[in-house]
């Protein structure tokens, strides 16, 4: 039996099917929900996207984007991760107000950094029981490259992993 579940959501089309199969168990379960979202510059409509960066070390620091922006520049990427960071917020909470409505005990985290590395941590911190996530479908050359966020949870969790296509 699932007691403390972590939902873990990434903007992509699957987010909706990850939530509605860990909403059901979690109800079904009288199971605690924690709605995580990763801020990752890999995700779609962050500035970090448009630099071609990855997020293996979270939000890039001033020394990395210095070599190819200058002070203003930097200072124009900040203002745009702040409003990234809050339109996400705004999205991603309506999820905990969703499941709050259901009768679900929910609460919502939403941090910047390498989204595989830090679902595993967070669950881990928290006790989930079982972690819901949904899959990018990165297979062959794309997943070896890119990796895969779905992979590493698989592979470094401690609790139970169900992935959603």
């Amino acid at each position: 039996m699932f007691r403390r579940i972590l939902v873990a959501l990434d903007g992509t089309p699957v987010d909706r099917a990850v939530f509605t199969k860990a909403a059901n168990l979690a109800k079904a379960m009288n199971a605690y929900f924690m709605i995580l979202h990763i801020l990752s510059v890999e995700d779609e409509g962050s500035p970090g996207s448009t630099l071609g960066m990855t997020a293996s070390e979270g939000q890039p620091s001033k020394t990395q984007l210095m070599s190819v922006y200058d002070e203003i520049n930097w200072e124009s990427y900040r203002r745009e991760w702040h409003q990234f960071e809050q339109e996400s917020f705004k999205k991603f909470s309506l999820y905990s107000d969703r499941a709050n409505a259901m009768g679900i005990k929910t609460e919502f985290t939403q941090v910047p950094g390498n989204p595989g590395q830090l679902i595993e941590k967070i669950a881990q911190n928290w006790d989930a029981d079982l972690i819901v996530m949904g899959s990018r479908g990165h297979t062959g050359l794309r997943e070896l490259v890119l990796g895969s966020v779905s992979n590493y949870v698989m592979h470094h969790a401690m609790s139970s992993v169900l992935i959603i296509d």
